[in-house]
C-alpha cells in the first residue's frame, strides 16, 4: 500500500500560511495603516502568476494558497481598520487622526 502525503502537506502548508498573514495584517494595519494594501495585491498576482507556470503540483499548490491569502488580506487590512476604530484592537497613538473618519 503506497500513502500519498501531498494532500496533507498542502493541508499543513495552508493553515500555516493563514496563520502566518493574521499577525502580520495587525502589524501592518497598526504601523502603516490601510495605505500598503498595494503590496498585498502586487505579491499574491506575482504568486499566483508563479504558481501557473510551476509544475511540481505541491509547490504550485502552496503557491497559490500564498498568493490567495495575499489577496484576501487586503479586504482583512480594511476589516482590521474597523476593528481598531470598535476598539477590539488597540490603535497606534502615532496615527489617531487617521480613526477620525
Amino acid at each position: 500500500m503506497k500513502l500519498h502525503f501531498a494532500g496533507i502537506i498542502i493541508a499543513i502548508c495552508t493553515f500555516l500560511i493563514i496563520g502566518l498573514f493574521h499577525p502580520i495584517v495587525i502589524k501592518i494595519e497598526y504601523y502603516y495603516g490601510t495605505k500598503p494594501w498595494w503590496i498585498f495585491l502586487l505579491i499574491g498576482i506575482i504568486s499566483i502568476v508563479l504558481a501557473l507556470f510551476i509544475e511540481n503540483i505541491l509547490l504550485s499548490s502552496v503557491l497559490g494558497v500564498f498568493g490567495a491569502s495575499s489577496l484576501w488580506s487586503i479586504g482583512e487590512l480594511f476589516e482590521q481598520r474597523k476593528r481598531v476604530k470598535k476598539g477590539w484592537f488597540p490603535m497606534n497613538p502615532k496615527r489617531t487622526a487617521e480613526y477620525e473618519n
